[in-house]
């Protein structure tokens, strides 16, 4: 896949990379046509090259990387058609964290993308206290390249206690084709999950999810929040527990544990919003023991279908159930 744009009605591609490799330079060139004539020119080039979004293209005219009739334009200028639009971006370094040698499940890989199966216990990108030892520091080691990209290509996240499929974008026209996908919803990400209680049948929360607002290092369903949807329908169940299948409508930080434990069906193990551990009456004491010792959310990105950035092929991939996962439903079972 290259960098679009148009000439005389013509696409046409065109990348280079400089001796170092530590820098892309993008070259792209157009004549603005008539049909986008008269709006905001910031607009109007994120039209004609969409392989890239408007707030990049916005830092390249801060950067003077845009010239419109050999100009130096403004972006609330008015694009005219006939124009000549010329760009010359340099794509930087823009990661500071190091790389480190830390194994990865890597499911799919090719020039555009990169499919990976997290395990439970890896934290997805570096914070204040926590620069290491994160799947950020394994993807650098893994394709240096990420480097150039924001957030190292990652487009989504899982909890350091989820595991499971993760999506990396590895040039900048995928990173911006993936997030519209993700704000399109028409990427589909499906979780097994097992809660607490017995379900009957599937159904859909729609309860909008914000800050607690006590507590604001958790999420809470409150009035006002952004719109959150989760459908779920039922795998599996057992004497006091139900294995569910969720399917994300929406994104939003910690969703299935916040819907959830919004039906009082919070997620085994949930150390955050699971609430009290209870003993169901009947169980042995072997399964006891397994609830007891299983110390994190029982929550797994089991699917992920996406659109491939690059040739536009429907693709899908699944990941089987971590063995922690798998032993404690064992347990359950007998």
């Amino acid at each position: 896949m290259g960098h679009r744009g148009w000439n005389n009605g013509r696409k046409y591609n065109k990348r280079a990379m400089s001796l170092s490799g530590e820098l892309e330079v993008i070259h792209l060139q157009g004549e603005v046509p008539g049909e986008l004539s008269g709006q905001r020119l910031d607009a109007a080039l994120a039209r004609m090259f969409p392989s890239y979004s408007r707030s990049r293209i916005q830092q390249w005219m801060a950067a003077g990387w845009v010239r419109v009739d050999g100009e130096l334009p403004r972006r609330r200028d008015t694009a005219l058609a006939g124009s000549q639009v010329e760009v010359d971006a340099r794509i930087e370094v823009v990661s500071e964290d190091q790389a480190e040698d830390i194994p990865l499940d890597v499911v799919y890989e090719d020039a555009t993308l990169l499919v990976i199966n997290k395990p439970p216990g890896l934290v997805t990108h570096p914070a204040v206290g926590n620069r290491e030892g994160t799947l950020v520091n394994a993807l650098l080691h893994h394709a240096p390249d990420l480097a150039s990209l924001p957030r190292a290509g990652i487009v989504h996240r899982l909890d350091k206690e989820t595991s499971g499929l993760l999506v990396v974008a590895r040039t900048l026209e995928a990173h911006t084709d993936l997030v519209r996908q993700l704000q399109a919803r028409t990427v589909g990400r499906e979780y097994l999950a097992l809660v607490q209680g017995v379900i009957v049948a599937g159904g859909t929360v729609e309860a909008p999810i914000g800050r607690h607002p006590v507590d604001r290092k958790r999420m809470a369903v409150v009035a006002g929040g952004r719109e959150a949807v989760t459908h779920y329908r039922v795998e599996g169940r057992f004497l006091a527990h139900t294995l569910l299948r969720v399917k994300l409508e929406t994104g939003r930080t910690h969703q299935i544990r916040v819907h959830m434990a919004h039906i009082h069906h919070p997620i085994v193990g949930d150390p955050v919003y699971g609430g009290r551990f209870k003993i169901p009456a009947g169980m042995s004491e072997e399964t006891q023991e397994a609830l007891r010792g299983f110390r994190r959310q029982a929550l797994h990105a089991a699917r992920l279908e996406l659109t491939h950035p690059g040739t536009g092929e429907e693709m899908a991939w699944e990941a089987p159930l971590p063995e922690d996962m798998a032993r404690l439903l064992r347990s359950l079972e007998g």
